[in-house]
């Protein structure tokens, strides 16, 4: 009897295990989620001998100093929600814009020291 009593224990423990397994795979592959979607950064006028980095979330996409206009970045989206941060390494002066689920074309420019982002394509 004493055995019997074992044997479905172990068994219990057994079922539990596999459940367990099974919830954390499923778990992982939710985190691990593609998007298709991208976003098309262009840095259109005002830009030129700045020195930026371009975030998205806590993410460094560009690092560099502008040559010429226009400069175009293209991100894959990898996030449910994004925001594309610029920062101006010279003064340290940081602007963030909200990007779309959906991807899309932003244009932006530089005027007067700030940075405005113009109308979507």
């Amino acid at each position: 009897m004493v055995g019997n009593g074992l044997l479905a224990f172990a068994v219990i423990i057994v079922v539990v295990l596999f459940v367990y397994i099974s919830m954390k795979m499923q778990q992982d592959k939710k985190s691990e989620r593609n998007y298709v979607e991208t976003y098309v950064v262009t840095l259109e006028k005002g830009f030129v001998g700045d020195s930026l980095s371009l975030f998205v979330n806590d993410s460094l996409v560009m690092n560099s100093l502008i040559k010429a206009e226009p400069a175009l970045v293209e991100i894959k989206r990898f996030a449910k929600q994004s925001a594309l941060m610029i920062v101006d390494n010279r003064t340290q002066k940081v602007s963030t814009f909200d990007l779309s689920e959906k991807g899309g074309k932003y244009r932006f420019e530089k005027e007067d020291g700030a940075i405005k982002q113009l109308a979507q394509e």
